[in-house]
């Protein structure tokens, strides 16, 4: 099978202009340390958002009020960081009256996925200790949609999580990396960024994640793509099994205008009122012509 050597080459190319461009790097919670001697095949950490958080984000004091009982946490996708692309939700999310937390992860999100997904458990237990609430909810951005469901699958997080919102989430990977643990070049790229090996269309951790349940515990699930998307591919992959406790929805089938792809469908008006919508009721978001342009 072909192999698209310019997205992958792209990516390598990301990854080691992140490297060089500074030593600060996520702790297991979710805050910064000193960068670490980089292990033999691994990349040395890399550099978070510079700025810091947007104003209320991560803010240890906030508590849940009888209007906003559920706190939100936001993840970031691969070789991304706690902030950039998720300010407009995390804004949106602080004006609505939730307490809004979000955490870096995985070196970047570069790290494997089960890992990862332990970070996130961490992180989730040290909000609710904070809180006091007995559940969050999340939102979070291509693999940040993903990774979370192993936390609700195999970790415990079917207990405490009550909305899931993915904004195109690669939940059954992509076709630009298509059975993408099994050739040289994934090997290759997989020193670099094993998450993009594992994010493969047919890859093992996938198949594992996806047998069975894809929407278990009383999780709600909202799966949220643009049919512009060049990362996952096709981009109705992003969509979980149909059930009572599941919406999937494509932005265009509400704003056809919206041209927003992989990368920028977090900055979306049409994305943000549906996360909202999902975020202020029960269960998922309803499909709706007022959550249009």
């Amino acid at each position: 099978m072909r192999r698209p050597l310019g997205v992958l080459t792209a990516l390598l190319l990301a990854v080691t202009l992140l490297a060089a461009a500074g030593p600060a790097v996520a702790g297991r919670d979710g805050g910064s340390t000193a960068a670490a001697p980089a292990a033999r095949g691994v990349l040395p950490p890399l550099p978070t958002a510079p700025e810091g958080d947007v104003a209320g984000v991560n803010d240890w004091g906030c508590r849940p009020t009888a209007r906003r009982p559920v706190p939100v946490i936001t993840v970031h996708g691969t070789i991304g960081d706690r902030r950039h692309l998720l300010e407009g939700l995390q804004q949106a999310m602080l004006d609505r009256g939730f307490c809004v937390f979000s955490p870096d992860y995985g070196n970047r999100g570069l790290g494997e996925i089960s890992k990862s997904a332990r970070q996130l458990k961490a992180f989730t237990q040290r909000v609710l200790r904070a809180t006091g609430a007995r559940k969050v909810s999340m939102v979070g951005h291509s693999q940040g949609g993903m990774m979370p469901r192993y936390y609700i699958k195999f970790l415990g997080g079917a207990k405490v999580v009550d909305d899931l919102v993915g904004i195109a989430p690669s939940n059954h990977g992509t076709a630009l990396t298509q059975g993408g643990e099994s050739n040289l070049l994934a090997d290759v790229v997989g020193l670099l960024c094993r998450a993009c090996v594992q994010q493969g269309a047919g890859s093992q951790f996938l198949a594992r994640l996806n047998r069975g349940d894809e929407t278990p515990g009383r999780v709600s699930y909202t799966q949220i793509t643009t049919r512009y998307d060049e990362v996952v591919v096709p981009h109705t992959s992003g969509y979980l099994a149909r059930g009572p406790r599941t919406t999937n929805v494509t932005i265009q089938s509400l704003c056809r205008s919206d041209l927003r792809e992989h990368l920028f469908i977090p900055l979306s008006p049409t994305t943000i009122e549906i996360t909202l919508d999902a975020l202020t009721r029960e269960g998922p978001a309803r499909i709706r012509p007022a959550l249009g342009c």
